[in-house]
């Protein structure tokens, strides 16, 4: 039994993880959350199956993985899930919890490599304005448009755009962003961005000073991630629109738009501050009549070979 009791050696192995993944490496709350689970759906697994997570037993991980797959789990929370076990018998092997053992073996099924949907321009758009036309407090109104113009005129990511301080106002035509890893990159931001954010700063009743996170709930706490998850969900129900529209997906619609405009994909990869330029790849979405009207309009010699 994996003995998972608040005073077993595990739950301490655990807690002292989540409490390193929080201060060493800085991970974003939900991310912690997401980790959190995914970890005690293993162990919760190895209960059941009256294994012990020490050591880790591939016969065991393979069959937790196949439980996992036949739940019809997205790749993405596959992956996670197997990042997070991982990672805490990396954690568990350096600090004497569990002994060395290669777990070169414990990672994810190939992942499908599937183009992200596209959102239109013109979708952004009708969003912002279901937002304008809700019945919310006109603070929560602007801070919503503000948070959604940052990641589709940014291309941010939920975390990086709940991370904004007081601090950081007024903003300027470029804001620094610590991704994921604690990268730092510059990006620019557009005046109609920036507009949105410091109204949206100076209409909140909480006034949040210095290094307080700018973004408040109702209640005058920090915002989560999931409440503006929430948002798009009850924004893409009023809409019809597909399911697979997310806050993210408004990155990937930044990404996609730059680059169906001409943009450089080298720069889109800085910008969204992947580390792989194959990652931003995957990211795009460009059919191929819009490439070849960009080709046409920005190759040198287009105009010379069309004669």
């Amino acid at each position: 039994m994996t003995g998972t009791s608040p005073t077993s050696p595990i739950s301490a192995w655990r807690e002292s993880w989540l409490n390193w993944l929080a201060a060493e490496r800085q991970y974003a709350a939900h991310t912690l959350d997401a980790y959190a689970r995914d970890v005690h759906t293993y162990l919760s697994f190895l209960d059941q199956q009256s294994s012990t997570p020490n050591p880790p037993d591939r016969h065991d991980f393979r069959s937790f993985l196949a439980t996992q797959q036949a739940k019809n789990l997205g790749h993405a929370t596959l992956a996670r899930r197997v990042s997070a076990v991982r990672n805490f018998y990396q954690f568990g092997a350096r600090n004497g919890y569990v002994r060395k053992i290669d777990l070169s073996w414990m990672k994810p099924p190939k992942r499908p490599h599937l183009i992200p949907k596209d959102l239109p321009d013109t979708d952004i758009h009708t969003i912002l304005n279901v937002i304008d036309s809700s019945n919310q407090p006109d603070w929560m109104k602007n801070r919503d448009k503000a948070l959604l113009m940052l990641l589709y005129g940014c291309g941010l990511r939920i975390s990086e755009a709940l991370n904004l301080t007081a601090a950081e106002l007024p903003l300027s035509e470029w804001l620094r962003i610590k991704g994921k890893g604690s990268k730092y990159r510059d990006v620019p931001v557009l005046k109609a961005v920036a507009d949105a954010v410091h109204t949206a700063a100076a209409t909140c009743p909480f006034q949040p000073q210095g290094q307080q996170l700018l973004w408040r709930s109702s209640r005058g706490g920090p915002l989560n991630a999931r409440t503006v998850q929430r948002l798009i969900e009850k924004i893409r129900t009023e809409l019809g629109l597909p399911e697979h529209v997310t806050p993210h997906t408004l990155r990937h619609a930044f990404a996609t738009h730059l680059l169906a405009g001409g943009g450089d994909l080298r720069a889109i990869q800085q910008l969204l501050g992947h580390a792989s330029l194959s990652t931003t790849q995957r990211y795009t979405h460009v059919d191929s009549e819009q490439l070849m009207e960009v080709h046409h309009q920005t190759h040198p010699r287009a105009r010379a070979y069309a004669k």
